[in-house]
């Protein structure tokens, strides 16, 4: 009876929100706030703090070694309920976040929350724990089975979807309270000082497990190559560390990073590249100390590669390159275009490298970089930032997180934190398999339109009516301006309108929630029907 009552009251006293999409205002018997409306929520009261620790619990000789993860669980005080914080740093190759709920499921502990930066496919074991009740629910992105697992209700509880940024406003704000913090480490020393750079699972950096080590109330490091103190350059610090574990392997290093992150070969996506870079320069975006932010994705890669070339041939320098690195951006810094790599997680062998032989190649905190409740962050000072969507609609509001058929196939990332850049532009096609991308209403709203700046898909470019400076720059272009409508227009003359997806109306169905940078709820996520 107790389950069936849970199932049902997922999210409760449902409203409509500032930007038109009707939310919760509890979740998982919690309160939780609509969105305002952009700038308009502030917090109050004061950071959380965790419990102070003494220096009588730890041994004097630094060793905090213990036997196994399962050792660390019981020393750390397992039980039923509590928040299970990780990182995605290991990526597809992760082979310690699985571990941990098998470890809790044969310890008989229930209804834990799992608290991830990010998933990867790699974590669709974890499915048999939210069935057999080890896991409520999950607060972080849901990729692959996972999403398509909880889209078909299956989850216990409701997922709740946080930016990269806004996951470590909700830990620091004591939002999400992580009561274990589990951080894989591809090298450590026993006093628990550990980094990315070194060892056989190498990822080059640990930022987004710093909010983890921060902010829990016990922290563990897992790591697979166990140095003689210090571990030097430390990323996370011993002195925030309760426990180590030395296991036989933490991750598959070829699926740890991408070793085949490459240009698009795409002809479609190479003309949005193209566009997309010609646009910047034309409108005066691209020049000497600019801030850029391209992604991983083909399509980004190749825009970088336009900037890049631009940058030499005018004798430019870029001043940084920020977010996750790749091969492409390292040769841009090692080849003088620019100045410092800002780097919160990397994507290929070669970021991996580079994070170690390049004193410019910069070892970046999330708090810096996107934290929406701090003194600024580093996105809104950067000027150029090319994004992807899976929808867009004619208020050029932004959707990444389901597709049109409502299914949950992607997490949040640092897209919502990347959209207070001083331009954000998105080259998207204009449909997928048939499916329009610019559509009336999208399905799943993750980003306002406010903040999507330029929209550029091989029909053409449509820029936001609020930036009247850059329609006025791009007056007497070559390139070819439309409107979002005449996108919307022409791509349903192409695909025609398809039928609305078998998704629920109803909100006993919500199945996740998704939060904008602030805390607020922008928007609900329910049901996939069968």
């Amino acid at each position: 009876m107790q389950e069936k009552l849970n199932m049902t009251m997922k999210c409760e006293n449902f409203v409509v929100n500032a930007i038109g999409r009707r939310v919760p205002t509890i979740v998982n018997g919690q309160p939780v706030i609509p969105y305002k409306g952009l700038r308009q929520h502030r917090p109050t009261g004061r950071k959380y703090a965790p419990p102070i620790p003494t220096c009588i619990d730890y041994p004097d000789d630094g060793n905090k070694v213990v036997s196994s993860l399962a050792e660390a669980f019981k020393r750390c005080g397992l039980k039923d309920g509590m928040t299970i914080g990780t990182h995605h740093h290991l990526r597809d190759g992760d082979l310690v976040n699985n571990t941990i709920f098998e470890i809790a499921h044969q310890l008989n502990v229930k209804d834990l929350v799992w608290a991830p930066s990010a998933s990867f496919p790699c974590n669709e074991p974890l499915i048999e724990h939210l069935q057999n009740g080890t896991i409520h629910h999950i607060e972080g992105s849901m990729n692959g089975d996972l999403g398509r697992f909880t889209s078909y209700g299956g989850m216990k509880g409701c997922a709740v979807l946080r930016s990269h940024g806004g996951r470590v406003q909700a830990i620091q704000d004591g939002e999400l309270k992580i009561d274990i913090a589990v951080i894989a480490a591809p090298s450590a020393d026993a006093f628990g000082n550990a980094t990315g750079a070194e060892g056989d699972s190498a990822c080059g950096v640990l930022g987004y497990s710093l909010a983890d080590m921060y902010y829990a109330d016990k922290v563990i490091v897992v790591t697979d190559n166990l140095v003689p103190f210090p571990c030097m350059p430390f990323q996370i610090q011993g002195n925030y560390v309760d426990y180590v574990v030395v296991v036989d392997k933490i991750g598959v290093p070829e699926k740890i990073v991408s070793g085949t992150t490459q240009v698009t070969k795409s002809p479609d996506r190479l003309l949005l590249a193209e566009w997309t870079a010609q646009f910047c320069v034309e409108a005066g975006l691209l020049k000497d100390g600019v801030g850029i932010q391209t992604g991983a994705g083909g399509t980004s890669l190749s825009v970088g590669l336009h900037f890049h070339e631009q940058l030499k041939k005018t004798g430019q320098k870029a001043r940084f390159g920020f977010g996750g690195t790749t091969q492409y951006l390292v040769k841009m810094l090692e080849e003088g275009v620019l100045d410092y790599i800002l780097d919160a997680q990397v994507f290929d062998l070669e970021a991996v490298s580079s994070i170690k032989r390049n004193i410019n190649h910069i070892d970046l905190s999330v708090f810096q970089a996107y934290n929406y409740h701090s003194k600024g962050n580093y996105t809104s000072m950067t000027d150029i930032v090319i994004l992807g969507a899976t929808e867009l609609d004619t208020q050029f509001n932004g959707n990444v997180v389901t597709h049109s058929d409502g299914l949950l196939l992607h997490g949040i990332g640092g897209w919502q934190n990347c959209l207070h850049a001083k331009c954000t532009i998105i080259p998207v096609p204009l449909f997928r398999d048939r499916i329009p991308v610019i559509v009336d209403n999208i399905t799943t709203l993750c980003g306002p339109g406010e903040l999507i700046d330029v929209v550029v898909t091989e029909r053409g470019i449509a820029i936001n009516p609020l930036r009247t400076d850059l329609l006025d720059k791009m007056r007497g272009t070559s390139l070819p301006i439309v409107t979002m409508q005449e996108l919307k227009e022409e791509v349903d003359a192409i695909c025609g309108v398809p039928d609305k997806a078998p998704i629920s109306d109803k909100d006993e169905d919500t199945v996740a929630i998704i939060k904008w940078v602030d805390g607020t709820v922008i928007d609900s996520v329910r049901k996939v029907l069968e």
